[in-house]
């Protein structure tokens, strides 16, 4: 995949000064126009066509949410990743409405960025492997929205993308139910982190856990994907 082209909006000098420093020093984008305003993001997202955009939701004429609801209304589809200071649930929620699966809060360091960079590069690289393929089975389809929803699951502080990746991708090898203790043994892992990642998965609507009874002491859970 070529370098991707990235447009950032912000209306900060510094902060955009800084920010496009961080996405140049990734050796898989390229910053092609800084827009401090709303209007002129709209404008470059028509003459650059960017496969990236940084967003800020403070703008001085519209918020972030408004630039995203009329790319999303003219059919623009590219990739959006929040930066802002903006941290209310409301302003997150609106956010996730109109497609952001990435939100990265002020201030934050060069690494956050580039972690919400390469998942966003992961993105597009599937994307494009499945082509203009024209109508998906339900295989297809459920395991592109699984991807986004692992992807939302691993932005939650203390949890590695990666390794959350590698416990799904174990629990769908298995097939079956796993336990805590199976999980950390199979991934050379703890039994207290195993079971962190899998009530991750819980939390995330993306596994589902169920107690079995039968032994001495507690209930052992068990986790299984859903579907």
């Amino acid at each position: 995949m070529n370098r991707l082209r990235t447009l950032i909006v912000e209306d900060d000098f510094a902060v955009a000064h800084v920010t496009r420093g961080f996405v140049e020093r990734h050796p898989h984008y390229e910053v092609v126009g800084v827009a401090p305003t709303g209007a002129e993001a709209l404008r470059a997202l028509s003459e650059q066509r960017p496969d990236v955009m940084l967003l800020d939701v403070y703008l001085p004429d519209m918020s972030g949410i408004d630039v995203l609801r009329r790319l999303r209304t003219a059919g623009g589809h590219v990739e959006v990743i929040a930066v802002t200071a903006a941290r209310d649930l409301e302003t997150v929620r609106r956010a996730r409405a109109h497609g952001v699966h990435h939100y990265v809060v002020k201030p934050f360091p060069m690494q956050t960025l580039h972690e919400r960079l390469d998942d966003v590069r992961r993105t597009l690289a599937r994307d494009a492997e499945l082509g203009d393929t024209g109508e998906l089975d339900q295989v297809t389809v459920d395991a592109l929205m699984r991807r986004d929803a692992l992807a939302l699951a691993g932005q939650r502080k203390g949890v590695s993308r990666a390794t959350l990746q590698r416990v799904a991708d174990t629990m769908g090898r298995h097939g079956q139910s796993v336990s805590a203790s199976e999980l950390a043994e199979t991934l050379g892992m703890s039994r207290v982190s195993a079971r962190r990642y899998l009530e991750r998965l819980v939390e995330s609507g993306l596994a589902a856990s169920t107690p079995t009874y039968g032994g001495v002491g507690r209930p052992e859970l068990r986790y299984r994907l859903r579907a």
